[in-house]
């Protein structure tokens, strides 16, 4: 395999910090902006990874947490790595498990030097540092591997951000220096809550540390979207145009199109294929209908006319909500079709309206 991360800038908009990019790396090309499916635990929940390339679906997610609890790594090594094991030959991207730092609060002890867990599952305990994530993530074998990080609640005192902020470039710093796999990149994550010393601080030591990509994290976590979109403007104009930006955890077509915007490339979000396990699609300027409702009962029109996904060609919101209310797992197949079809449709307009310089037009319509 060859070796680490290149992103190359191909054009900037010229009305907004909006910007068409590709990312090379071992397992293949990546289009920016670009939306990445998340598979938490080896798997986009619904999905083969056939069906993935068919949405034309570049990276995936995985996350170290989760992974390393189940299966296990002496089964990922002996797989191979995560790409062997789950049947993807595409990037693949590893959270660092600083986010269950912030989901399994009740669960976990913050030390200076990393994170005392009691597993979700058993409640056997286990630490997790940024030496011990890195490790797993090599093992992982993902094309981008993620620092260890400490993502705050919001709200957020002040002192707690700074605290953890202490932490987390701390953390990074020694992320930075361990030691990975030849073709893994390694991306460093903004934190700093929602004050803008803390950001601006986060954004220019990461900088310095130098990493080949660089994440926005603590966001998406609670706070008003305006709140969020200005988050990311602080930050942007500090991270270099010679690396990619990724928004962590976001979000709603809105916002995702917001932050293009803002200069940002990647994105991830469970929203997609959790809505369609509980029923609901996106169509539109980002809307979402509840199929499994009632008032689909009779509708024999697909979830959206004139998409092209698999499930808008060949079934009706009547069918689909049938399967839904019997418990058929095809519907929720469905479903998590569309809704990934939507989000990887939409990045692809994106990225054809910056082409065209149209980028101005094609964000009017989400406003």
């Amino acid at each position: 395999m060859s070796g680490k991360l290149e992103y190359n800038l191909i054009k900037k908009s010229k009305n907004s910090n909006a910007r068409l990019g590709l990312i090379q790396t071992a397992h293949g090309n990546i289009n920016t902006p670009i939306f990445m499916p998340v598979g938490t635990r080896g798997s986009v929940k619904a999905m083969t990874p056939d069906e993935l390339k068919e949405l034309n679906a570049e990276i995936i997610l995985g996350n170290t947490y989760h992974l390393y609890l189940r299966p296990g790594m002496e089964i990922i090594r002996e797989a191979g790595g995560l790409h062997k094991f789950m049947n993807w030959d595409r990037p693949i991207l590893t959270d660092s498990g600083g986010f269950q730092v912030f989901s399994l609060t009740k669960l976990r002890k913050l030390t200076k030097n990393g994170v005392e867990f009691a597993s979700h599952i058993d409640g056997t305990r286990f630490f997790l540092g940024p030496k011990e994530s890195m490790a797993i993530q090599k093992d992982l074998g993902s094309d981008i591997v993620m620092a260890f990080d400490e993502c705050t609640p919001y709200p957020c005192e002040y002192e707690q951000a700074k605290k953890s902020l202490e932490i987390t470039l701390r953390w990074e710093a020694i992320a930075r220096d361990e030691e990975l796999q030849p073709h893994q990149s390694l991306f460093g994550i903004v934190q700093g809550a929602t004050y803008r010393d803390l950001r601006e601080r986060s954004a220019q030591e990461l900088v310095k540390i130098g990493f080949e990509g660089y994440a926005i994290g603590g966001l998406s976590v609670g706070e008003p979207e305006d709140v969020m979109l200005e988050n990311i403007e602080w930050v942007t104009p500090i991270l270099p145009e010679t690396a990619p930006r990724y928004l962590m955890g976001a979000g709603t077509p809105k916002q995702i199109v917001e932050s293009v915007a803002r200069g940002i490339d990647m994105f991830d979000c469970v929203m997609p294929t959790r809505l369609a396990r509980h029923g609901s699609a996106f169509v539109g300027k980002g809307e979402t209908i509840p199929v499994k409702a009632g008032r689909y009962a009779k509708d024999f029109t697909p979830i959206e006319e004139g998409c092209q996904c698999y499930a808008c060609r060949n079934y009706t919101k009547a069918y689909i909500r049938h399967l839904l209310n019997v418990g058929e797992i095809l519907g929720m197949r469905l479903l998590t079709t569309h809704n990934l079809y939507y989000f990887l449709n939409l990045m692809k307009g994106i990225r054809e309206a910056i082409r065209d310089e149209k980028f101005e037009e094609f964000r009017k319509r989400f406003q």
